[in-house]
């Protein structure tokens, strides 16, 4: 089995501030550093740091930017296919970090937006029957749609993280397997909250829903039965990419178990985004290799 991830990739400069900004405000703050990032990027590395077999696919522009992205990309054990636009800048993050840990970040989509599926049918070629599709809320309405039903068609799992957030995502809920939201991602996709929000999803088709509740923990809900798992303590420096950190060790440790999701995956994945949370930065911040092993084991 192989996870395809088609997603963005960004490089992420982060400033630690003590208030966010407001408008026609100058506030202070420090630099916390550069460090390769975008959603599906997070995804692809935790996963294959797991030892999952990965391949990310990503659109990149021309640019100082998409060079560094390679350099970090090639000490991933990875996959990486990028795919340079003609007319579009390579994606940036830049995250606001606040003194508590919380964050807000700002993210250009440029060339996220680009992709076209026309664009992936050779990498696709190699897929199959029980791989495993894993999509973000970066890429365009279309190419979303037409990415999830070709890889419907050819029998691959689907599992999505609806993030950011976009208003076409309840056009999508048929061709999607699993999804992973935020207690905030479930309010606004679906009105409500917690269980009642995850059986809203099953049913419009899915099969599973794992709602991450934070300092709460998470929820895995499918039509049989609701296993709830609390947060992994640990002292919490730094959000950025726990939620990434989160689907992508779950997803890992079905695959590499043979098992669907299960409350062992959901405890794997506190346990690594607790890692996560526990440290400053993006890439830097994830569980190394050995870390995942101990977890997995």
């Amino acid at each position: 089995m192989r996870t395809y991830i088609i997603g963005n990739v960004a490089i992420d400069e982060t400033i630690a501030v003590s208030e966010l900004p407001v408008i026609g405000a100058s506030i202070l703050g420090n630099a916390g550093g550069v460090d390769l990032g975008g959603k599906g990027t997070n995804q692809a590395v935790v996963i294959a740091r797991c030892g999952v077999p990965t391949t990310l696919v990503t659109p990149v522009g021309r640019d100082a930017r998409a060079d560094a992205i390679r350099h970090y990309l090639a000490d991933e054990p990875l996959q990486s296919e990028l795919i340079e636009m003609e007319d579009a800048s390579t994606d940036i993050s830049i995250i606001f970090r606040l003194p508590g840990g919380e964050n807000a970040i700002v993210t250009t989509t440029e060339s996220a937006q680009s992709l076209s599926l026309s664009q992936l049918t050779q990498i696709l070629s190699t897929a199959g029957p029980g791989d495993l599709m894993i999509l973000q809320g970066n890429l365009s309405d279309r190419t979303t749609r037409d990415i999830l039903g070709y890889a419907r068609a050819i029998g691959m799992v689907t599992a999505f993280n609806p993030s950011p957030v976009r208003s076409y995502f309840s056009d999508l809920w048929d061709l999607i397997d699993i999804a992973f939201l935020n207690k905030g991602e479930a309010q606004t996709l679906t009105g409500t909250t917690g269980r009642v929000a995850a059986e809203y999803l099953l049913n419009r088709g899915l099969r599973e829903v794992v709602l991450t509740l934070g300092g709460e923990g998470a929820m895995l809900v499918n039509r049989h039965d609701t296993i709830q798992v609390p947060a992994h303590p640990c002292d919490v420096v730094d959000t950025t990419g726990a939620g990434d950190t989160f689907m992508a060790v779950a997803l890992a440790s079905c695959a590499l178990r043979g098992q669907s999701l299960d409350r062992q995956a959901i405890e794997h994945a506190a346990a690594a985004a607790a890692i996560t949370v526990s440290r400053h930065g993006t890439r830097m911040a994830f569980p190394s290799i050995s870390e995942l092993k101990a977890i997995l084991k």
